[in-house]
């Protein structure tokens, strides 16, 4: 028989605001009783777990030289983390520790605009990673194709592709430590190429290739779709913030770092791969770097870079596949999803929510790159805009509920940081193509249309739900 918690959540402390009279509750010292048994992940590896959630290295931010040449893709890898990546980073950051809990983004926005609305969050920003995903595999098998020329396309291929997804798959299944530790390693080995490479490069930098522009010589849509690809998804960290040990310091210590990581790690090849070799801008692309290697060190630097590469996709894969997993098994402990998706591995790993998510990657394998990005771009923004109403609403709504790790900015602040994001959001959107728009727009209604045929299940008693009493919310749950 169907059962539902229906107990009243209890918090972990109660506080009363003397000033106010109104009671709130301390959220951020506290993760959830259920997950302590399971090892936690603690700064270092969630680091390069962040880091391959948002980049993973260099790889794919060519075509940004021969979008719109080296200057502007030198600017926009260094000024756009300020406008778009730290804003979210920082709201990440506040709101990971005021809920931290699995279930991230779909969390913040159940409880500030219901759980109706957080459904909808939590599927576009799932939809959105497994298409990211999708793309791993592919990359992977791309790099490998000069060697192995039967990886091109066909049967081969498309066994290649599925033999990596379950292999990767497995590596997630088995534990988020084992994740995060592979991780470490991952991208140390795919950074270090190109620090070698700025070495051997000092003596032919040309400083003057870097402030080469044409302003009527841009891809804008190329252009911008690249910068937005490659300095997105830092709030998906926190779709697994209770498997942080103490997220309240861990999280956004791990964020800075992070941060800082992934600022390096595309500036410092764009500068060197730019100033040391001849502008041939109908080059740059997928690839590339290997290619610059090879000018500049030899085919040893080249084959250590094309290695990174392939790898550099695998950490990628791991972290995209724990987060969405993750997702999943949060939005379950809400009722938003059959009880099914909140069960256990042995290893503490949500085993549905990954073979779930596993299967999305290989349906999905099939779109070309331009799409997927477009695609994968396209839903997150309609994520990110319920992620910034979300911040905002819940600053004004309770101003003094507990934040382990608060912005500094007022309210005014708050909305005021939100709007050059917002607006970078306005200009990817309008650059879509039709064809994207239709298949996003598509994905956005077939949503829409989910959450209530999930509600009508539940009604029937088709699937088991349940909520975890100890889930902090500000909405009541679904009745």
């Amino acid at each position: 028989m169907k059962q539902r918690n229906l107990l009243p959540r209890q918090a972990p402390a109660e506080m009363v605001d003397p000033s106010s009279g109104a009671g709130y509750v301390e959220l951020g010292e506290h993760s959830s009783p259920k997950l302590d048994k399971y090892r936690k992940v603690s700064v270092i590896p969630l680091v390069f777990l962040i880091f391959y959630e948002v980049s993973g290295g260099p790889f794919g931010i060519e075509d940004s030289v021969q979008a719109a040449g080296p200057l502007l893709a030198l600017l926009g890898f260094l000024l756009v983390p300020f406008v778009w990546s730290v804003p979210e980073a920082l709201i990440t950051a506040e709101l990971g520790t005021m809920f931290p809990e699995n279930g991230g983004y779909v969390v913040w926005v159940s409880s500030a605009l219901g759980p109706y609305w957080g459904f909808q969050q939590g599927w576009m920003k799932w939809l959105s990673g497994v298409i990211d995903n999708a793309l791993y595999p592919v990359l992977f098998l791309d790099y490998l194709k000069s060697a192995i020329p039967e990886l091109e396309g066909g049967l081969p291929r498309t066994i290649a592709v599925f033999a990596i997804t379950i292999v990767l798959t497995y590596m997630s299944y088995r534990g988020l430590n084992i994740v995060g530790w592979v991780a470490i390693f991952l991208g140390v080995f795919s950074l270090l190429p190109f620090i070698f490479m700025g070495f051997v490069a000092v003596p032919r930098l040309n400083t003057s290739r870097w402030l080469v522009m044409d302003l009527g010589n841009v891809n804008w849509t190329l252009f911008l779709n690249t910068l937005f690809w490659n300095l997105n998804y830092w709030d998906s960290i926190s779709t697994l913030a209770g498997e942080v040990e103490n997220p309240s310091k861990t999280l956004p210590k791990s964020l800075f770092y992070a941060l800082m990581l992934v600022i390096f790690g595309y500036f410092f090849p764009l500068l060197v791969g730019t100033g040391a070799v001849p502008l041939h801008r109908e080059l740059w692309t997928d690839g590339y770097f290997s290619d610059i290697a090879k000018m500049l060190g030899g085919v040893w630097l080249r084959t250590w870079i094309q290695a990174a590469a392939a790898l550099s996709n695998m950490g990628m894969f791991l972290a995209e596949m724990s987060s969405d997993s993750f997702q999943l098994e949060g939005m379950a402990t809400r009722g938003m999803l059959p009880e099914l998706f909140a069960r256990r591995s042995r290893y503490g790993t949500p085993l549905v929510g990954i073979m779930f998510s596993a299967s999305g990657v290989i349906l999905l394998s099939w779109m070309s790159f331009q799409e997927i990005v477009a695609a994968e771009n396209f839903l997150y923004c309609f994520g990110m805009i319920m992620e910034f109403i979300a911040f905002v609403k819940l600053r004004i709504d309770h101003p003094v509920e507990s934040r382990p790790y608060k912005i500094p900015l007022g309210t005014v602040g708050s909305i005021i940081m939100c709007i050059p994001p917002s607006l970078l959001i306005l200009v990817v959107l309008a650059f879509a193509s039709f064809k994207v728009m239709v298949i996003s727009m598509v994905a956005v209604v077939i949503g829409l249309v989910l959450e209530p045929c999930l509600r009508y299940s539940e009604r029937k008693r088709w699937f088991k739900y349940s909520i975890t009493a100890d889930n902090h919310d500000f909405h009541s749950a679904y009745q």
